[in-house]
Order: structure tokens, then sequence, then C-alpha cells
């Protein structure tokens, strides 16, 4: 294997979660340089590797997506033997996350934070759960539906005929898991840096739900400014028009007019300066937002005249922000995700070629690296216990 000179190559990173939320984090961290050893329970591990279809040859493809640049170590930490493995590797480490969210459990465990950082005081120890570790909610069982819920997302998607609807990827896991990312690397930057002899280490408390409703933003402003219930808005926008999908000739398209002078090209693109653009129903965003359905049925009987993909291109070389609306299978096909190493291709020992989407984070000299295909269960058990027995820990 190569060289690790990415950004994080001198971190060690032991993660004991699942399902999401905490792999997708330690994956980042791992394209990032670090040394993520994944520690799962004997026989079963991370409870992903049961989720499916589909299977590749009996591993997950969901297990398969978060995993890469990991090491996978089997470990009972019910039994003495294991658990003093896991207080032996927690004392080499420099972040652990875990994703536990009954505190009690981690005590009994003997992996809470005060034992696991009275022993290791550098350690940034993260813990991802549903709820948090603090507040009348703390302790209960989280997954990524019961986030959009609560966070109050999926009583605003669709269209206003519908009813709640979830988000069709795990947006709440993926939120808390860049949220987690974001706080692990501040701790460790503040921990390197503050020169006053401590050792640094410090706690980060993410929960699913403060994740998700962040995603509220915009929304939220306006509920604060208003006293007033958000309403579905479907694939249209609040506050700026036309900034939507609207019907070409043979399918949909999305533009994004935001600016008055973006209207203005718009408008010379359909052909409409002397109409559209002089009607007083349309001269201003605050008076398209009032006009919006006649205007988008204007917009869409002169779109009529084109195919979807010409008008795109016809509005992109005008300057005005526009795009196609993809299948995934366009989209992890395009030219412009491919020209930026958006899909991932690494060699698995039982699979062959195995394909993840990629880390967007584009760092000029270092990185993000792939170097480990995500790993069978158990795979390292050997490595990582002959590394910790020669390093005298």
């Amino acid at each position: 294997m190569a060289p690790n000179t990415s950004p994080l190559a001198n971190l060690r990173v032991v993660e004991m979660t699942e399902a999401l939320a905490g792999p997708y984090c330690a994956m980042l961290l791992g394209d990032l340089g670090a040394d993520v050893i994944k520690v799962e329970r004997p026989g079963v591990g991370d409870q992903s590797r049961g989720w499916g279809p589909p299977f590749l040859d009996g591993e997950s493809a969901y297990y398969l997506s978060v995993n890469r640049n990991k090491r996978s170590l089997e470990l009972d930490i019910k039994e003495a033997a294991d658990s003093a493995l896991l207080a032996r590797l927690l004392d080499t480490a420099d972040v652990f996350i875990t994703n536990n969210p009954r505190m009690e459990s981690l005590r009994r465990a003997g992996i809470d934070p005060e034992t696991v950082r009275g022993r290791n005081p550098r350690l940034v120890y993260a813990a991802i759960s549903g709820y948090g570790h603090t507040g009348p909610k703390a302790g209960r069982a989280g997954y990524d539906v019961i986030a959009q819920g609560e966070a109050g997302l999926m009583a605003l998607t669709g269209g206003p005929e519908d009813g709640p609807i979830r988000f069709p990827t795990p947006m709440a896991d993926i939120t808390a898991g860049l949220y987690t990312l974001i706080g692990i690397l501040a701790a460790l930057y503040r921990r390197d840096n503050r020169g006053d002899g401590s050792e640094g280490g410090q706690l980060i408390d993410v929960a699913l739900v403060d994740s998700q409703t962040t995603w509220l933003a915009n929304v939220g402003g306006s509920y604060f400014a208003t006293g007033e219930r958000p309403l579905k808005m479907g694939n249209t926008h609040p506050t700026i028009t036309p900034y939507q999908p609207v019907r070409a000739r043979d399918k949909e398209m999305i533009i994004a007019v935001g600016t008055e002078r973006l209207w203005a090209r718009f408008c010379g693109v359909l052909g409409a300066a002397e109409s559209l653009m002089t009607d007083p129903r349309f001269a201003t965003n605050q008076a398209r937002n009032e006009h919006r359905a006649e205007l988008i049925a204007e917009i869409e009987r002169r779109l009529a005249e084109r195919d979807a993909d010409d008008g795109v291109e016809e509005l992109v070389a005008a300057g005005i922000p526009a795009g196609p609306i993809n299948f995934p299978d366009h989209t992890l096909a395009d030219e412009q995700l491919l020209a930026r190493r958006m899909i991932v291709e690494l060699e698995h020992p039982m699979l062959g070629l195995v394909r993840s989407i990629g880390n967007p984070i584009r760092l000029s000299d270092t990185g993000p690296t792939y170097r480990r295909h995500p790993p069978t269960l158990g795979e390292h058990n050997e490595e990582i216990r002959a590394e910790l027995a020669g390093s005298g820990e």
C-alpha cells in the first residue's frame, strides 16, 4: 500500500457505531487519511451488514456504501479480555465515535466519556444519538425517519395535497454524520493548538433531531418572523419565482432565476422581452411570487417548443442557472461527476470491483484518498491485535 500522506494520516479513529451516521462520519475521516478501526460484534457486526436487498455475494450494498477506508475488529465487550483490549485500543486513539443512545449503557461497558477520557485525556469522544445526552428526551432510541418527522421536515415535504413524505435517502443520518465530522475536526484543532499544557480532548454530543432541525433554516426564520406555520410548497420556492421544475416539450427541467438581471436574460432567451418582461404582474420578484401560477403557465407555453436538454443548454449558454432532472443512473454516469472522481472504485477480495459515492471535499495537495475496500467482518482481527501487542499498550 502506498504511503499515506493525507491530512489526517497520523490520527487513529476508533468507530463503534452502526447503520449510517457514525459509519458515514468515520468513512469521511478515513478518506482524509485517518486510520479508522471499526469495532464490531463477533459474528454479527454492524447491523447494516444485514440490510438488503441488494446483496453482493452476501455483502450488503448498504454496508458497502459507507464503510471504505476502515479496518474491522471483532470484539465482545461483555467478555473481560475483549473489554480490556478495547480499553488498550482507546488508549492509542485520537477519536472515539459511538452511537449508543444510553449513557448508563456506556458506563456499564466502561466506555463512557469520563472513564475513557480519564485514561486518555487527549481523546476526542464523539457521541451520536437520536436526541443527544441532555434534555428530557435523552436516551431515547432514534432512527433517521423519526428525526425527519420530529424535526418538521416530513410535514413540509411534497405538495399541498400530500401527506407527510420521507426524504428517500437518510438525510438526518448523513447530516448528523457531517456535523459530527465538523465537531471532531474543531475539537482536534483546539486540542492541538491550546498551548496551555493541558491534554485538551473533549466530548462532542450530536443528535439526529438537532441536526435535522437545522434543515429548517430559512423556513424557521420565516416562522420566527411571522409566527405562521409554513405551508407545503412542493417544488416551488417560497420567496423566489421562477425557481422550480418546469415542463418543456419532452420532460421537465429546472430553472433558477434568482435575480432581476437573470430575469431579463431569461425573458430574452424565451423571446419574451416584449411580453413577460413588460407585464406588471411579473415586473418584480415579489410580483412574480404573487402571480406564480400565471407566470409558470406562460413559461411552459414557450418551453413547449423546446426539448428539455436543448432548453437547459440554451439557458446555461446565456448564463442562466438551469439543469436536468436526472434519475440516479443518469447522475452516476454523468461526465462532470466522473471528471471530479465522485465515483470510487476499490478492489474487494470477495466481490471484485466495488463502487461507492466519493468524498466531495477537494484539497489541492492532500486528498481525499481511497485506500481500503469496505472490510469484511473481522478482516483485521489478527493485524490489529498484533499491533497492540507490539506497541506494549
